[in-house]
């Protein structure tokens, strides 16, 4: 009796421990996102060593941290978490300059009539080298200027030995239905300079030949093109569904005429984009804040006029292709040399010693 009961229970137990495996494989793996292009594989010599990402914190607005990384993925902050230079204000953007040394651009505030330039041989230690005040009153073409400086950054352009500085500033729209006019109001003004001590005048819009509210500016020359990436600063609306994404435009000049900028790179709410070159110089990883400090993403391409994708970072440990640090908020991140990585390393410990002076 109990063995005929065995026979005809055996297939349904069969199939029930055959779907209890399947059931118990499919829990242990997990979804995978494959790894982003541009890392170096091996045998191979990276072309970009490290880089370094000069930051502000959520809570110490306007100051400057850093934060550097080997592969441009993984990222960990330097100097206990502490600032790095105190007399520094602004929204950091560092490059390197016409004589090989490190220049860095800020300013006190948005309502502040002035630009600080530092300098540095070695990203170790800043000094002051020069000031301008842009006469915002003189720009071609806008005659309702506010007298507002927001987020100045700067590249040097090799091709032309010329800095271009950017910044916004934001104008009076009058009676609007717009959302947020004061930001709707923004456009990106530029100046050029040899030495960042005299600059052109006057200072002009960049995007002259098309309007639209834009912020954030950063301009790269790659290849034969030139390549603004920005953001769209108009407020998201069934009327303008693009707004508060980070986008890109191109040109064949420095100073324009830009194309209009293309489709969004990253989702709404994101600012303060950074792009730079993956180590192996074959792919890009863009960085952009999900604002108001809540979060970093980060989207890749192997061609910046081709497409791109976001990868998964800040979600889950085994989903993770990117880290980094916590309540980091916007700034610049460039490659730098391995050798550059091991001062800064020195320079400012990853852990710092708490008896020591600083914030």
């Amino acid at each position: 009796m109990l063995k005929e009961l065995l026979k005809k229970w055996n297939p349904v137990c069969r199939c029930v421990c055959m779907l209890a495996a399947v059931v118990g494989l499919a829990m242990t793996v997990q979804a995978q996102m494959p790894q982003p292009p541009g890392q170096v594989k091996e045998g191979e010599k990276a072309v970009n060593e490290a880089y370094l990402f000069a930051h502000m914190m959520d809570g110490d607005y306007w100051r400057l941290y850093y934060s550097v990384s080997l592969d441009g993925l993984h990222w960990h902050q330097l100097n206990g978490g502490k600032r790095v230079f105190e007399e520094y204000r602004g929204h950091s953007d560092i490059c390197k300059g016409h004589d090989g040394r490190y220049y860095l651009v800020g300013n006190s505030g948005d309502d502040r009539p002035d630009i600080h330039f530092w300098v540095s041989d070695d990203l170790i230690t800043w000094k002051h080298y020069s000031e301008y005040r842009p006469d915002l009153k003189s720009i071609p073409d806008y005659p309702t200027v506010m007298m507002r400086i927001g987020a100045p950054k700067m590249y040097f352009d090799k091709a032309s030995g010329q800095y271009i500085v950017t910044w916004h500033t934001t104008h009076d729209l009058g009676k609007t239905d717009l959302p947020e006019p004061y930001w709707a109001g923004q456009r990106t003004i530029y100046a050029l300079s040899k030495d960042l001590k005299t600059f052109s005048e006057p200072p002009k819009k960049l995007f002259y030949n098309w309007d639209m509210a834009t912020i954030d500016v950063s301009v790269r020359h790659v290849g034969d093109s030139y390549y603004a990436i920005l953001k769209d600063e108009r407020y998201p609306t069934l009327d303008w569904v693009t707004g508060k994404t980070i986008r890109i435009c191109k040109s064949k000049n420095l100073t324009g005429p830009y194309s209009e900028p293309g489709e969004p790179l990253s989702p709404s709410f994101r600012e303060a984009p950074m792009l730079i070159p993956s180590p192996n110089g074959k792919a890009w990883y863009l960085y952009y804040e999900q604002y108001p400090g809540v979060s970093y993403g980060l989207s890749v391409t192997d061609d910046l006029d081709g497409k791109w994708f976001q990868v998964a970072g800040k979600q889950r440990p085994d989903w993770d292709r990117y880290t980094m640090p916590d309540k980091v908020r916007h700034g610049c991140m460039l490659p730098i040399s391995k050798k550059e990585y091991d001062a800064l390393s020195a320079a400012f410990p990853e852990k710092k010693d708490e008896t020591k002076t600083g914030k």
